[in-house]
């Protein structure tokens, strides 16, 4: 008989528990390990285990470490001077270098260090004055060198921390701060792309993004399920899009994340860990997490084992598959790179007095620029205007709308309370029902803020101001019952084309 699977959606915090009647445990028919209705869940985001409801229940520990791929915000690569460009022609943004033509030298891009410096500030590391770089080798088609520049010995930045908060019980009004200690980051090259052909067979590769600049951020496995790891990484989107060392776009791939995966038993050692690679989306992460975490349980509990293997996440099947195994672990031979000398930094204390300050790095100067972080942002948006925590959260995690709300409360005579409940509960839902960005909306800021002033003042209903803002985002049915009004005013007598005409011209106003 299949493992009934204790429920309990309550988001994550340590624990998994299957319930198992007598006989589970064996391996049983089916076509998969997860029938609908039998997935294992995590407890609660409190951290408190889910309560057990009878005997027989075997708990199971899920472990997650990520490491990310941030692409350092800058107009040329690591070590070359050729242009970063997103969805270039091929290869037609490729250096020699690039290309690792013999006698071709790296030359190590200021902007790129300032950037991994700047964010390992922001995430409270210890920013290393001598950091090294070493040559990682590995062969694939899209790496033209067959190695890899990056910092596996002493990288510029380690022992930092990051807080994140989630939600409990997929409540906004209940939250929780967690923090992810973050092992290091490292400046390294990115490799090129390789594109399969499968209908002739070949594959095809583009060196533009070869070179590009990288931060891999490391965090430690101290994190237990999806929504966990999902609510790390958009934390660190937005720092480093406050930042402006990465613009972290997931869907243009300047940020992927791969993640380390393994359950093991309270008290026992960490079982064997799958990494999921390459994943591009924060809704995919989790999900890709937990099928993972759920697999493994599901594998262990039937007397299979786990294998150390590379995953990928098939997003259209909702499941991992596998890559390739790491039984035969690859050897890197890393090696000292001998065409770059020690990276050297500096703070107010140990820059030389007779040193060319545009030469060199000071790590104070950088220190002193840092702009508000996202949860100095929230605080400062819930002191000022009064508005819940939760609301601040929604405000940041949308690209613009803190900006855009900010301005509507300046040209309005609302309170800010009233007006965060237009934003959110119309102005929003609007855009993610038409998939549009707070910079696509077809309601500025000075319209809203128009008519909220209408509003407060009592010259406009409320029905009266969504009817207008629904038209101004372009809804026709609203816009031809305003036609019907008028003609019903007039007694027929208006011309509609006309009155349309006037109705755009004054709304386009």
């Amino acid at each position: 008989m299949a493992a009934a699977v204790a429920m309990a959606a309550r988001g994550c915090g340590g624990v998994w528990r299957r319930a198992r009647q007598r006989g589970a445990g064996q391996p049983g028919p089916g076509p998969g390990p997860f029938p609908r209705g039998q997935r294992a869940v995590a407890c609660n985001a409190r951290g408190g285990a889910v309560p057990a409801g009878k005997s027989g229940l075997v708990p199971w520990v899920p472990v997650v470490g990520l490491e990310i791929h941030a692409q350092i915000s800058s107009n040329s690569k690591l070590f070359s001077g050729s242009q970063v460009q997103f969805a270039a022609p091929p290869n037609s943004l490729v250096s020699f270098f690039d290309a690792s033509l013999p006698g071709t030298l790296p030359v190590l891009n200021r902007r790129c260090v300032e950037a991994a410096v700047m964010t390992g500030l922001a995430l409270n590391c210890s920013i290393n004055k001598k950091s090294l770089f070493d040559r990682k080798h590995y062969f694939y088609a899209d790496l033209p060198a067959g190695y890899q520049i990056t910092q596996q010995r002493v990288p510029i930045a380690v022992n930092g921390s990051l807080s994140y908060s989630l939600c409990i019980d997929n409540k906004m009004s209940q939250m929780v701060t967690k923090t992810v200690r973050i092992k290091q980051i490292q400046l390294e090259q990115d490799s090129g792309k390789s594109l399969h052909d499968d209908t002739r067979s070949q594959t095809l590769v583009d060196l533009n993004r070869a070179g590009v600049g990288l931060m891999e951020v490391v965090m430690e496995p101290d994190m237990c399920c999806g929504e966990e790891a999902a609510a790390a990484v958009r934390e660190l989107q937005l720092i480093l899009q406050t930042l402006g060392s990465s613009q972290a776009v997931m869907a243009e791939g300047q940020l992927r994340v791969d993640a380390n995966v393994s359950v093991h038993h309270p008290g026992e050692p960490y079982g064997v860990r799958t990494e999921v690679k390459n994943i591009n989306s924060i809704r995919f992460l989790a999900k890709a997490i937990d099928y993972e975490i759920q697999r493994q349980i599901e594998e262990l509990e039937n007397g299979g084992t786990i294998l150390n293997e590379t995953r990928a996440f098939d997003s259209k099947l909702g499941c991992t598959v596998p890559m390739r195994d790491k039984e035969g672990k690859q050897d890197y031979r890393f090696m000292p790179e001998p065409n770059l000398p020690p990276l050297i930094l500096y703070d107010a204390k140990s820059l030389p007095a007779n040193m060319n300050h545009q030469q060199v790095i000071n790590i104070d100067w950088i220190h002193e620029r840092l702009p508000d972080l996202p949860s100095v942002k929230r605080k400062k948006l819930v002191e000022q205007y009064g508005i819940l925590p939760e609301h601040s959260f929604t405000l940041l995690n949308e690209d613009g709308l803190a900006e855009f709300f900010e301005s509507v409360v300046k040209q309005t005579q609302m309170k800010p309370k009233k007006v965060i409940g237009w934003i959110l509960k119309d102005l929003l839902s609007y855009l993610k029902q038409h998939s549009l960005t707070v910079k696509e909306s077809p309601v500025s800021s000075f319209l809203l803020a128009d008519l909220l002033n209408l509003l407060e003042k009592k010259e406009i209903s409320s029905p009266a101001a969504k009817q207008v803002m629904a038209i101004k985002a372009g809804n026709q049915k609203v816009l031809n019952k305003l036609i019907g009004l008028v003609q019903k005013k007039t007694e027929g007598r208006s011309n509609p084309v006309l009155v349309k005409q006037l109705l755009e011209k004054k709304l386009s106003e």
